[in-house]
Parts: C-alpha cells; sequence; structure tokens
C-alpha cells in the first residue's frame, strides 16, 4: 500500500513537471487534427487552449489527492474561458477536445509515469475522462437552458412591439438573434389551447423545423399570435402546419407583408379578424383577414373600412354612374339580372358586361353571395364618405 503511495507520489510530481508541456503539446495536436480549431480566430483558438491547459492542471490536481474529491468541471475546466466560447464551440467539439488532450497525456504514459506506475495512472485518466464529459454534458445542458429561456422572453418581446407597432432598427437585430432569416411574412391569430405557453410555443417551433419556415410566436392570454416567416405566394400553405396548434374556435391569417418591419400591419388585421370573425359562424378554419372586410368594417375597424372604401368604392364610382347604378340595383334585386334589366332600361346581357367589369375593377363577383355582402358594405360605407360635411 505504501508502495503504491509513494509511485503516486512520484508520478504526481511527473505530471507536474509536465503540465507545461503537455498544454503545448495538446495545443499542437488540435492544430493538426481538429481542421475547426485551425478556422478559429487567435483569440479563440486561445481560450480553447485555456480550457486545454486547465482540463490538464485540473487532472494533476484530481490525481494528486488521490481522486477522493470529484473534480469542478465547470468551474475549474470551463471556467478559464469567457462565456462567448460556449456559443462558439459546440459539446461535440469539446468532446473532440478532451479527446486531444487526452491522447497526449495517454502518449506519454511512460514518460509520465513513476516506474511501477503506468496502470495506475491509466486507470486514472479514464475515470477522469468520463468526468469530463460528464462536466462538459452539465455545462452545455445549463447553458442550453439558459439559452432557451433567454430566447423564450425575446421572442415575446419582439411579438409584443410588433403587436404594439413599435418596430425599429433594434426589432431586427433581436429576431437575427433567433435565427430569423425571413422575408415575405404573414402574422396568424387565433384562441391559446388549454397546455402551458411552454409548451404550446416548443410545439409550434418543431412544426416550424419540419416545415423549413421562420417562426416567432407568442401566447398573449386567450389569444396565440404566431408571425410565419417565407410565405411566399401561399400563405395559406404556410399557415397550414401551425393551424391545428391552436385552441378550438378562428384562426385568421392576416396579409402577407413584405418584411417584419410591415408585420404589424398584418398582426392588425389578423387580430380585427379575430374580433370579427363572430359574425361569420361558417368561416373555414384558417380563414384571411381579407375574407372578413365586411365583418371587420361592421365592428368598427378603419383598415377595413378605408380598404373597402378606396379600393372598392372609389375605383366604381370613377368607372362611371352606369356601373354604380347598375351594382347597386343589381343587389337591391336579389342579384337578379331580369329585374336589374328591366329597371335600369337595358338589355340584360348590358348588366351582364357591367357586372364583369364591376368584378375586374373589385375582384368581387357580386352574384357569389359572399363577395355580394361585401360589396354591399362597399357602398353604404363609400355613400357615407361621400355625405356632406355638415351633415
Amino acid at each position: 500500500m505504501q508502495k503504491d503511495l509513494d509511485i503516486r507520489e512520484q508520478t504526481t510530481e511527473r505530471l507536474e513537471q509536465a503540465m507545461g508541456a503537455l498544454g503545448t503539446a495538446a495545443t499542437a495536436s488540435m492544430e493538426e487534427r481538429l481542421p475547426w480549431f485551425r478556422a478559429m480566430s487567435a483569440e479563440y483558438r486561445s481560450w480553447v487552449g485555456l480550457v486545454a491547459q486547465a482540463g490538464i492542471a485540473g487532472f494533476v490536481e484530481w490525481f494528486k489527492h488521490e481522486e477522493k474529491i470529484r473534480p469542478a468541471i465547470a468551474g475549474e475546466v470551463f471556467g478559464t474561458a469567457p462565456r462567448e466560447l460556449m456559443r462558439a464551440v459546440r459539446l461535440q467539439q469539446t468532446v473532440e477536445i478532451v479527446r486531444v488532450v487526452i491522447d497526449v497525456v495517454e502518449a506519454q504514459v511512460n514518460e509520465l509515469a513513476a516506474p511501477g506506475g503506468e496502470t495506475q495512472l491509466r486507470e486514472a485518466i479514464l475515470r477522469y475522462t468520463r468526468e469530463v464529459a460528464f462536466g462538459a454534458a452539465q455545462v452545455y445542458a445549463r447553458a442550453a437552458e439558459t439559452r432557451g429561456a433567454w430566447d423564450a422572453r425575446l421572442e415575446a418581446l419582439i411579438v409584443d412591439a410588433l403587436l404594439r407597432g413599435e418596430v425599429d432598427e433594434s426589432l431586427h437585430s433581436w429576431a437575427a438573434a433567433l435565427g430569423w432569416a425571413s422575408t415575405s411574412v404573414a402574422v396568424m391569430a387565433g384562441n391559446t389551447p388549454e397546455d402551458e405557453p411552454e409548451a404550446i410555443i416548443d410545439d409550434i417551433r418543431i412544426a416550424s423545423r419540419r416545415a423549413r419556415v421562420d417562426v416567432l410566436a407568442g401566447v398573449q392570454g386567450s389569444r396565440l399570435i404566431v408571425i410565419v416567416g417565407g410565405v411566399e405566394d401561399d400563405p395559406l400553405a404556410a399557415a397550414k402546419p401551425f393551424t391545428s396548434k391552436f385552441g378550438p374556435g378562428a384562426v385568421v391569417i392576416g396579409p402577407r407583408v413584405d418584411d417584419l418591419y410591415a408585420a404589424t400591419m398584418s398582426a392588425r388585421a389578423a387580430l380585427a379578424g379575430l374580433r370579427a370573425v363572430a359574425g361569420w359562424p361558417d368561416a373555414p378554419r384558417p380563414v384571411f383577414a381579407g375574407d372578413l372586410l365586411a365583418e371587420r368594417a361592421l365592428d368598427g375597424d378603419p383598415d377595413a373600412r378605408a380598404f373597402l372604401v378606396e379600393e372598392v368604392y372609389e375605383p366604381l364610382r370613377a368607372a362611371g354612374a352606369p356601373l354604380l347604378d347598375t351594382l347597386t340595383t343589381y343587389l337591391e334585386q336579389g342579384s337578379s339580372l331580369e329585374a336589374t334589366a328591366r329597371l335600369l332600361f337595358v338589355h340584360p346581357n348590358t348588366v351582364r358586361y357591367r357586372l364583369r367589369r364591376v368584378t375586374e375593377l373589385t375582384g368581387y363577383v357580386p352574384a357569389d353571395g359572399r363577395a355580394a355582402f361585401t360589396l354591399r358594405i362597399a357602398l353604404v360605407l363609400g355613400r357615407f364618405a361621400d355625405r356632406p360635411a355638415s351633415l
């Protein structure tokens, strides 16, 4: 027993004398074997070298005290480098660093160990390697939990800022920190499911990875807001993977906008649609906010009212009184071509032609029930806008 202790003491002395050389050899071996290490900046390579040297020093100290105390891996090994290194070096790369350091030490076991202590040193290296592996996993797990909590708070801030219309340069910086790289954005709004908010957001993130689109999401009381990036020309297809993540009731998709800066407008329309969708019990799920313009206008949404006046009523009025009169009469006569033609003293084909012009100018087909409803609301709002200011 005393002989083993003497051998350990002699080996410890040799290890202490060789620590500097081992650290240098480990850094040189990483330069040779790890391409990602060579590609790092000099500052980052220096930090990694500090970690390697701290690992060797920690092993010597652990070996010196007969392995009675588990090494404080996080403090002794990874605490030597700044926090930024955890983001620059992945867990897999950390394992590669440990492997290189251990290989360097094992290659010199015969020179480092006192005579008769080779097996003792090899066994100690194996046990310490296991401790380092567990310690590294814990460090990265804690870092991931901290980053996840920070990301969740940052995501909630972005969603809240967009809903309040507080959009500036910092918004894009925040979104970029979360990996947002998309243009062409649409906002979805619906009811919150009964799950915990964290679980809801996690489900949405998983769906976004599968769909390969950028997503920002937030739970605001009874409302769930999902900002989808990369919708291109088909917002409905982009929104489909997320519809099932909402609670019961309607899901409304705001209009597509060019970038995150303009997402406030899409969010405003989606939320207005969510409030007004009660006026259309049979609305599809999801439904576009643009399909709810009539209900939104009746519910007092100024954006919907302005759109119906400027984009529907004004083009019809500019096209001339006959077109506006024909549409008005057609709607009042229950969409009857013959009744409209009789009242206007024109041929039914003239009515058909004028109704086609209505569709060309507005995008709404008067013969369609929903479109006719929207057109009727647009006509009323337009006439309100035209009335004298004194009334």
